[in-house]
């Protein structure tokens, strides 16, 4: 059972995950803050609050936040345009790094050359 759990936990699938959620959490302070730093604040210049958390109607003695659910919308739709951005420029730097041209580096002698001279150097003894 120790070996099963060994082999389950070094399969490369669940170290990609684990490595996925840590980047993720590492950078989902960074997508928040261009969120409500930046492109909530474009909505709040536009309908003069960052969000619409207070909208809401009530039915009886219970008031429905229906701003709430408004906002969530909103705040999802940014950091969805917030993370293609980022992943659209990572692939475009990827693809250009691939397609960049190779680096010659010096070629020595072939095998065949090499062959040769010691040929030549042998036949000049």
């Amino acid at each position: 059972m120790l070996q099963e759990f060994k082999e389950f936990i070094n399969k490369g699938n669940i170290v990609d995950l684990a490595v996925a959620v840590v980047m993720a959490t590492a950078f989902k302070p960074i997508v928040d803050t261009v969120v409500n730093g930046v492109l909530l604040q474009v909505v709040a210049a536009i309908f003069g609050q960052p969000n619409f958390d207070t909208l809401s109607f009530d039915v009886g003695d219970t008031a429905i936040l229906y701003g709430t659910v408004i906002t969530a919308t909103i705040q999802f739709f940014f950091v969805a345009i917030a993370v293609f951005f980022v992943l659209k420029t990572y692939n475009a730097t990827k693809r250009s790094e691939e397609t960049a041209e190779p680096v010659d580096e010096p070629t020595g002698p072939s095998e065949i050359d090499l062959l040769t001279e010691i040929r030549d150097s042998l036949a000049n003894r």
